[in-house]
């Protein structure tokens, strides 16, 4: 409800912005120094600052952000239609990703009989890169998707993290199954990297949890170093998808 309520007042914002703006170009409103700074943004392809002050931590073009968007509310339509959990979750689609696993952490911990304070969250990572491989949703938690590690890459085959490739800034992470348990039934964290996870590839400030992934036990001083981290949003150029005509406005 609360990511609903949230897309709900920043679709609302875009869209009463953007008819004022289009009123003051047709010369039934004066144009105020606000609709003069979101022109200014939509000409720079940059974010403009009431949407932004609503909207998810982003860094990239305002045409990058709005793929984002159509593809943030497809996923809530999606949801709420079924009133289901998916199958797989695209985590990086939320505006507080930390409140999704901080749900489920709670379901575990009533359908277990556990106290949520004792819970801690693992990561188990998949040989599996297609949602659709996915037969049903996991009731050890949860099966996201859209990760990118910057700093290394994920061996596949072999479970474990490597070198990243020569020029690769950040690669895809296969799917993930985030799960909760009591603290004392975590596995042992000598051959585990305790790899942040952030909103953003400028980090600052959109940390959201520490998952924990498999390493060579000698190697976790060397992957800290060099800032082995798992990433929401990648480079624009890795990531970026195309907006399909009229999405925008069916979006809106």
């Amino acid at each position: 409800m609360q990511e609903c309520e949230r897309m709900y007042w920043l679709v609302s914002e875009i869209r009463l912005s953007l008819q004022e703006l289009d009123s003051a170009l047709k010369g039934d409103l004066s144009l105020s120094a606000v609709m003069e700074r979101l022109m200014h943004s939509l000409y720079q392809d940059t974010l403009p600052e009431a949407w932004a002050a609503l909207s998810w931590p982003w860094v990239d073009s305002l045409g990058a952000w709005l793929a984002d968007l159509v593809r943030r509310e497809k996923q809530l339509a999606e949801w709420t239609s079924t009133l289901t959990a998916p199958k797989v979750v695209w985590i990086c689609g939320f505006f507080r990703p930390l409140a999704f696993l901080m749900a489920m952490q709670q379901v575990l911990a009533r359908r277990n009989g556990w106290r949520v304070e004792q819970l801690s969250l693992s990561v188990d990572v998949s040989k599996k890169t297609n949602p659709e491989d996915i037969e049903s949703a996991s009731r050890d938690g949860a099966y996201v998707h859209g990760l990118f590690l910057e700093g290394a890459r994920w061996d596949v085959g072999g479970g474990v993290l490597e070198d990243a490739r020569p020029k690769q800034l950040c690669s895809p992470m296969p799917l993930m199954l985030i799960k909760a348990a009591p603290s004392e039934h975590a596995a042992d964290s000598r051959d585990i990297f305790a790899c942040p996870v952030y909103q953003t590839r400028l980090r600052r400030g959109t940390f959201v949890f520490t998952a924990g992934l498999r390493m060579r036990r000698t190697d976790a001083k060397k992957w800290t170093l060099a800032g082995v981290a798992l990433l929401m949003q990648a480079f624009e150029a890795a990531e970026q998808d195309t907006l399909p005509p009229d999405a925008l406005s069916d979006a809106l």
